[in-house]
């Protein structure tokens, strides 16, 4: 992988370069891309982009570092879309279950944005267990885990949100 294909890659077409807070930039970049994916093909394609985000992500990460003494500089943001993408996977799921518009789940959005950040910040548990292995896969499996644990959140305020409003 060229220096430019992994910079372009690792910091999700330089999204990662705009300050401050450049991890919420990078999800903010994710949510367009999260939204035509699943346009395009419903959470399987959501569900392949992340994959596939995933793996690519791991290599440009591992290049965009190397040689480097910071194994995760704050402008490396596709862990952050890949965690965003996880976290949208109830919306998205959802959406197609029900044959609904993804837009007309945006309390689904903003809950998985705020319970993703949350968590990739905080660090809790094994997310920060992840996040201090020093490495790619550390810098990638932290915010799988926050993206996991989102989407989790998701889930369970939907279904008390739907409990207590029908």
């Amino acid at each position: 992988m060229t220096p430019f294909t992994a910079k372009l890659i690792a910091t999700f077409f330089y999204s990662g370069l705009m300050r401050p807070a450049p991890g919420t930039w990078g999800t903010l970049a994710a949510l367009p891309v999260a939204w035509v994916s699943h346009i395009i093909g419903g959470p399987i394609a959501l569900t392949g982009a992340t994959i596939l985000a995933y793996y690519i992500g791991l290599k440009a990460t591992e290049a965009y570092t190397a040689g480097s003494d910071d194994h995760d500089p704050s402008e490396v943001v596709i862990d952050e879309v890949v965690g965003m993408w996880i976290a949208l996977f109830p919306v998205s799921f959802g959406a197609k279950m029900m044959g609904a518009d993804i837009t007309a789940l945006y309390p689904g959005w903003i809950v998985a944005f705020l319970a993703f950040r949350f968590f990739d910040i905080t660090k809790l548990g094994p997310i920060g267990k992840a996040d201090r292995r020093g490495d790619a896969t550390g810098v990638m499996m932290d915010d799988v885990y926050a993206g996991v644990a989102a989407a989790i959140t998701v889930v369970a305020l939907a279904y008390g949100a739907h409990a207590v409003l029908m």
